[in-house]
């Protein structure tokens, strides 16, 4: 059995770190959007901003990594986003909505450069464990899930306020994340030469096991945000339950996003990614069946939890058949159109969470969920019928 290179083991305490900001503001967006917003419908505002930060930005920190290196912009996105927290901190304590607005927009740009660890460990390894490095650096999103909700507890230490003193102690993981990526050896990763352009993204983007790679992310991801961005909202504001109690739910859910990466690669090489990809879909059905069946706090926190399995099961099989659709130098620009439709489709999900609470209520909001998960199956059904037609 070939050992993980060291590489990839310091992205994941990197990934652990800096995905800490990330969980901090799924917690505080929906609270701090429902407490300053000037109007309800727009309470979710400042999470799915920090998302649509994301889709804005894959594209141009894709093409900074191809001219200047991954170490170079994951340096200079940490340092930034260390800024940005406290400005984040700032709004706050000034009870600026548009600024927390502002501030979650710029994190999500930093977080699209965080995204690409990944790929950056994939590219550590040999072809043979790219499963297995793709599940391995998202474990640290368990650290995360863990990490990020408990600094707005710790702090409290240099805030009253809420949420002030946990945006001031994002600042000072990203800093220390941007010291870390410099300890980062560029000579294990993957070197082939980028400047060839390769083939044009009109013939990669028709073969089957892209358009497979990309819909599982993009459904494992839109519906996830769908849910989870209406979640805290609907817990705290409308069914009143206290900032600890959901606190759980969302900190568990987190959780279970990146915990079956202890065993996603190991299932990706026994079952393969169609069948993984499916159990994912699977367990998304269970979350919204489950969530339907009342406002108990035990029904949110295990719909929340198959949510966040659900998730991982479509993201690493999404992830792990991507690498299959690009040759070495045509990685950029495929990853950065992956990105880009990934985290568009999550910040459209996240941003009509709020209106269609509002309109629908929550229940209507899982029901509109199952015709997500129906188009997913026919995309899958479909794909693996032309998979076996199509000819490179």
């Amino acid at each position: 059995m070939q050992k993980m290179p060291n590489n990839v083991w310091l992205l994941t305490l990197i990934q652990a770190l800096a995905l800490s900001a990330g969980t901090m503001l799924v917690l505080a967006g929906g609270v701090l959007g429902a407490q300053l917003t000037p109007e309800p419908k727009w309470s979710t505002l400042p999470l799915a901003m920090s998302i649509v930060g994301t889709a804005c930005g894959v594209v141009p920190i894709t093409r900074l990594m191809q001219h200047f290196g991954r170490k170079p912009v994951f340096i200079m996105s940490t340092v930034l986003g260390s800024l940005v927290a406290l400005l984040a901190a700032a709004s706050i304590a000034n009870n600026s909505f548009w600024g927390v607005v502002l501030s979650a927009f710029l994190l999500g740009l930093m977080m699209s450069a965080i995204q690409q660890i990944r790929f950056a460990a994939m590219e550590s390894v040999n072809v043979e464990l790219i499963p297995k490095a793709a599940s391995t650096v998202l474990l640290g999103g368990l650290v995360a899930a863990i990490l990020g909700p408990e600094l707005v507890t710790l702090g409290q230490f240099f805030s009253d306020q809420d949420f002030v003193g946990g945006f001031y102690l994002t600042a000072a993981l990203l800093l220390l994340c941007s010291l870390l990526f410099t300890q980062i050896d560029n000579t294990h990763i993957l070197t082939e030469d980028s400047s060839l352009s390769g083939r044009k993204l009109s013939v990669i983007t028709r073969q089957p096991v892209f358009i497979l790679a990309v819909s599982a992310s993009v459904v494992g991801y839109a519906l996830m945000s769908f849910i989870m961005t209406a979640t805290p909202l609907h817990m705290h504001v409308h069914e009143t339950y206290s900032l600890q109690d959901t606190k759980w739910v969302i900190q568990s859910h987190i959780f279970a996003m990146f915990f079956p990466s202890l065993f996603s690669g190991w299932l990706i090489s026994k079952l393969g990614t169609s069948n993984i990809i499916t159990l994912g879909l699977t367990t998304y059905t269970a979350t919204i069946i489950i969530a339907l069946t009342g406002s108990e706090w035990l029904s949110y926190w295990c719909a929340l939890v198959l949510l966040g399995i659900g998730w991982n099961f479509l993201f690493v099989g999404g992830t792990v058949l991507l690498s299959q659709s690009y040759q070495p130098n045509e990685r950029f620009k495929v990853q950065g159109l992956n990105e880009f439709l990934v985290f568009g489709c999550q910040a459209t999900a996240a941003l009509s969470a709020g209106v269609f609470l509002n309109l629908i209520d929550w229940r209507g909001l899982l029901i509109a969920s199952f015709a997500i998960i129906a188009v997913q199956l026919i995309v899958i059904t479909w794909q693996q019928n032309r998979q076996k037609h199509y000819t490179a």
